[in-house]
């Protein structure tokens, strides 16, 4: 989205403050698979709000990050994070420079998704992961979302009563083009990734998904936002 997201940069914060349970029920799933994350780079990594939380709160630090938005990149150096403007597909990721590469809310704004994986499996050292976070076409988010693109809108006699009181700005939406796990598992699989691993929060139906600030569970099929951790295997 780049440039589209500067002049929606406050917003985007904004969005995650007032759903705070929302937030931090993702803050926990994305702190449960960065345990001895060791060098992290956050492609995507948008205002730095979740990595200013990890750093302050959980002790996960990852300073470096790729971010579109000169707008979005300007509050996370403010945040205190090393940020390059780029595209994923543009950006450098560097030759073994990082044990982990993180992509925590982003895929769905990427284009060429599969080339942005291949090339961060190309820039991971051996026993590196990638990890991407999401979330999923069939999940019930992500049916909503899409229903709410189609109609360009969340105000529709549709969605009465369907989304939550505070929903996820329609801009963003709009921008977005999920996939399903299925396909994202194929992108990795596809890109030389082993050892595929998955988590999952936001078990509740969308209305409800603010009341209570869950914990991660393994799996998929029944969060609403999933990440998957794969490997970079060793050559034998």
């Amino acid at each position: 989205m780049g440039k589209g997201f500067d002049e929606y940069a406050p917003a985007y914060d904004a969005w995650f403050l007032d759903n705070r349970n929302v937030l931090y029920s993702e803050v926990n799933l994305v702190a449960s698979v960065l345990k001895d994350a060791g060098r992290g780079l956050s492609v995507g990594c948008g205002s730095g709000l979740f990595e200013k939380i990890l750093r302050d709160e959980r002790g996960i630090d990852i300073r470096n990050g790729i971010e579109p938005s000169e707008g979005m990149a300007a509050i996370a150096r403010n945040r205190g994070m090393d940020v390059t403007v780029a595209k994923a597909e543009d950006a450098d990721f560097g030759t073994n420079d990082y044990d982990t590469i993180l992509f925590n809310g982003t895929p769905s704004y990427i284009a060429p998704l599969a080339e942005v994986i291949a090339k961060a499996f190309a820039a991971l050292p051996e026993g590196g992961r990638i990890i991407l976070i999401d979330v999923p076409k069939e999940s019930s988010y992500g049916i909503l979302y899409n229903l709410a693109k189609a109609l360009g809108t969340w105000d529709h006699p549709l969605l009465e009563g369907a989304y939550p009181a505070n929903p996820y700005p329609i801009e963003f939406v709009n921008a977005a083009n999920w996939r399903t796990t299925a396909e994202k598992i194929q992108m990795l699989t596809d890109a030389g990734f082993t050892g595929l691993e998955f988590t999952q929060t936001l078990t509740a139906h969308p209305h409800n998904s603010n009341l209570v600030e869950e914990q991660p569970i393994e799996g998929y099929g029944s969060g609403d936002y999933v990440a998957i951790t794969a490997y970079k295997p060793s050559k034998i």
